[in-house]
């Protein structure tokens, strides 16, 4: 999805910084991101190492003077109940998929503020809204992020700030994470459908940084999920009891020897997962502050029938 996200900026001919660990992975993503944008630049980093993300924001200033849009997007995750995870795997997840956010946008900020000007975004997830069973380290985190941004974005404002903060909540993508991420359940992972290609992710992401509203919502099944955990929680948490585990195993049994990526990079980057049949090409982009708007002025509308058929005289 990082890849997607990229490629969607080189396309409007922007300059590109891409930071990751894996070395064969960016020399990948470097090559296909040249043939299409001015310049490139790949850092090799670990999200969770703050010296390291500090100092590939420095190499992006000395090659290109300013960071225009920073996106935090690392994430590694393990399929297991939490009573089969070690605290070591917890902690890392928690390391990588919230602290990488944190360190990335403090990195991002020590050098939009002396301009006051530039975007972060970061991306978060329907799981930032509606938990689900098998990966609590994940969406922890996610639910973090989403605290930690409001967080954020309060100061700005409180400083009157012209740095802007967008969250753009994702549905399930058709990214490697399933191959690669570490899983101790019987059959591999795959996401819930309907699932969608990394492109339509990244030009959502590209957008979303060029508006900046406070959150995105991608995909009809964000919307779903994330309406239906403020309007019946408790509904949601007994139908993932029943429906959560199955929905996220196939029928492949897991390979005894992929440790998976919690440690180190995964081996074979590119784009796409191994779920294109099916998955789809585009989606819909919805912000939550226009439904919220949209709602109320409806109910409005609804009261002010009420009211209006209340006080006219019987006839």
């Amino acid at each position: 999805m990082g890849r997607a996200t990229a490629l969607a900026f080189a396309a409007r001919q922007w300059n590109v910084a891409l930071v990751a660990r894996s070395d064969s992975g960016l020399a990948d993503a470097k090559r296909q991101i040249q043939q299409i944008t001015r310049d490139v630049v790949a850092i090799q980093a670990d999200m969770a190492d703050s010296a390291a993300v500090f100092g590939a924001a420095d190499r992006v200033i000395e090659r290109w003077g300013s960071i225009d849009v920073w996106i935090n997007n690392a994430m590694v995750s393990v399929f297991a109940p939490l009573i089969d995870l070690s605290p070591d795997e917890f902690r890392r997840v928690t390391d990588v998929t919230y602290h990488g956010y944190v360190f990335g946008t403090m990195a991002a900020l020590r050098h939009m503020r002396p301009r006051n000007a530039g975007t972060i975004v970061q991306i978060g997830s329907a799981l930032s809204y509606r938990a689900i069973p098998l990966q609590s380290g994940y969406c922890g985190a996610k639910f973090a992020i989403r605290g930690f941004t409001d967080a954020l974005r309060s100061e700005l404002q409180h400083e009157q700030s012209a740095i802007r903060v967008t969250m753009v909540q994702l549905p399930a993508v058709n990214t490697p994470q399933f191959n690669w991420a570490r899983n101790k359940l019987e059959f591999r992972p795959q996401p819930i459908p309907p699932i969608y290609q990394p492109e339509a992710i990244g030009e959502a992401v590209f957008r979303a940084s060029q508006t900046a509203p406070r959150e995105v919502w991608v995909g009809m099944p964000s919307l779903k999920a994330i309406v239906a955990t403020m309007v019946a929680p408790g509904i949601l948490d007994r139908f993932l009891a029943r429906k959560g585990y199955d929905g996220q195993l196939s029928s492949e049994p897991q390979p005894a020897d992929r440790p998976g990526n919690l440690l180190a990079p995964g081996i074979g980057h590119s784009t796409h997962g191994r779920f294109d049949h099916g998955a789809r090409t585009s989606a819909v982009r919805l912000n939550p502050a226009i439904l919220r708007a949209t709602a109320a002025a409806l109910l409005i509308l609804v009261i002010g029938a009420a009211v209006f058929a209340l006080v006219q005289p019987a006839i």
